[in-house]
């Protein structure tokens, strides 16, 4: 029945228990390597986790910051905005209505910097007579369109040099000839040329500007800044000096939005607010110039003027201040000293650099003071060359007056920078030398300086 190559084997019953324990011994023994895969993972991770922790606490800590900064990121303007001004705010409210004086060391001795008499000589301080003068200028003459042998001559110039230049029917047009010549009694342009230039007052604010025999005045054109009301004067003053501010209809209206409404006297406490119409100029740096240099065509029957910038509030005696300033040093002006800088040429660098002005039209200056040999002196008459313009207190005497129209006359010709032209304008007009240059400390006593509030509306 078998094939005799067939080989029987026979399996007993041990045997077969035997076979079935190598079986599941075989099986045991494949499960190995998968215990050993999973227990190498194991430590592969702890040794992972042990070498790159600080990696893994780091990159968490990273995305919430990221998160948190996108998330600040995405504020309303108007809570950034706020949080600037509640920062801003307490030093606003610091420099306001502070009466401290300010002081500096001369010689070891600490000492005031602007020294008024005591306040009993204050309220009995009267303007000083008026004395002959020995000026070589006796009187000075306003060009008008009514003036015949320069009307053909303007009307040509305006057509021909409008479009150019700045000069316009305010300002009349002021020749290079024109610009340079100064006599006993000089003919020069100085504002309101003719009655169709601009700078509308009402006749009832005209009446009051008549009166002023001493007059402190700011202006804010454009929106500009907030009014802040003087202190520090005696009860004096307060009797024989006008305080006027000058705004337009667009000032007018911000104010009235922020609560400062003209009462029916025309006043917003101490100041006497003179709306003007029709500004002569687009640009309202130039519009303040009218109010900040031709206080003498504004205030007609005024001796002494103290102009004010609207970013600062004026906080002692105003004839306090013109005794100290004028009389006491027998002056007719008196400005600050410039902080930073002395000379025109570096001043024009900074009003590049700040982008207060274009390069191109401070070398147009620039070029033309060259060509006049105008000097890179830092010192003029023994006084510093250059001048801060954010205080000014003068008499208004033809020399002085004088000085203010050939002043306008340059920052409406070339910038509107008036540090660049102060300086030129003192070295040309020789004869102006009884100038009271005071130290900048001195004006940091006249005035609280609360900084630009708002951007001028150009």
């Amino acid at each position: 029945m078998f094939s005799n190559n067939s080989i029987s084997i026979s399996v007993s019953d041990d045997e077969d228990e035997e076979l079935g324990r190598m079986r599941v011994r075989v099986r045991r023994k494949r499960k190995k390597p998968g215990h050993r895969i999973k227990d190498e993972l194991v430590r592969r991770v702890i040794r992972a986790l042990l070498r790159y922790w600080t990696l893994l606490i780091f990159l968490p800590a990273a995305g919430l910051l990221v998160f948190e900064a996108s998330r600040i990121g995405r504020k309303p303007s108007l809570v950034v905005n706020s949080e600037l001004g509640a920062a801003k705010k307490p030093k606003l409210e610091g420099n306001l209505n502070r009466l401290d004086p300010t002081t500096r060391v001369v010689g070891g001795v600490r000492e005031r910097c602007l020294k008024l008499l005591p306040p009993e000589e204050l309220e009995h301080l009267g303007l000083p007579d008026g004395e002959e003068s020995t000026s070589p200028v006796k009187k000075v003459l306003y060009i008008s369109e009514n003036d015949t042998p320069f009307l053909e001559e303007n009307t040509t110039l305006f057509q021909q040099h409008t479009g150019a230049t700045r000069f316009n029917l305010f300002t009349g047009n002021q020749t290079i000839d024109q610009r340079e010549k100064v006599n006993e009694t000089p003919m020069v342009h100085c504002g309101f040329y003719s009655e169709y230039g601009g700078f509308k007052i009402s006749n009832e604010d005209k009446n009051y500007m008549q009166r002023c025999k001493v007059v402190v005045s700011t202006c804010a054109f454009g929106g500009g800044d907030d009014l802040y009301q003087p202190i520090g004067m005696s009860e004096s003053s307060l009797r024989k000096v006008c305080y006027v501010a000058f705004w337009d209809e667009i000032t007018l209206s911000a104010q009235e939005s922020a609560g400062h409404r003209i009462g029916e006297d025309g006043f917003i406490g101490k100041w006497r607010i003179v709306v003007v119409q029709e500004l002569p100029f687009t640009d309202q740096r130039l519009n303040g110039k009218i109010p900040k240099m031709l206080g003498h065509r504004l205030f007609p029957h005024a001796k002494y003027s103290i102009w004010v910038d609207s970013k600062s509030q004026f906080r002692r005696d105003p004839l306090g201040v013109l005794e100290v300033l004028l009389w006491r040093s027998n002056a007719v002006l008196a400005i600050s000293e410039h902080g930073a800088r002395s000379s025109v040429y570096d001043e024009a660098k900074a009003v590049v650099k700040k982008n207060k002005a274009t390069p191109e039209e401070v070398e147009v200056q620039l070029t033309q003071y060259r060509h006049d040999d105008f000097p890179e002196d830092k010192r003029f008459n023994g006084k510093k060359a250059l001048a801060e313009a954010s205080v000014i207190v003068r008499e208004h005497k033809p020399l002085s007056n004088l000085f203010m129209c050939l002043w306008f006359n340059e920052v409406v010709r070339f910038t509107s920078r008036d540090q660049l032209s102060f300086p030129y304008v003192l070295w040309r007009l020789k004869v102006l030398k009884n100038i009271n240059m005071f130290p900048v400390c001195t004006r940091k006593d006249l005035v609280n300086s609360m900084g630009h509030i708002r951007r001028l509306s150009l």
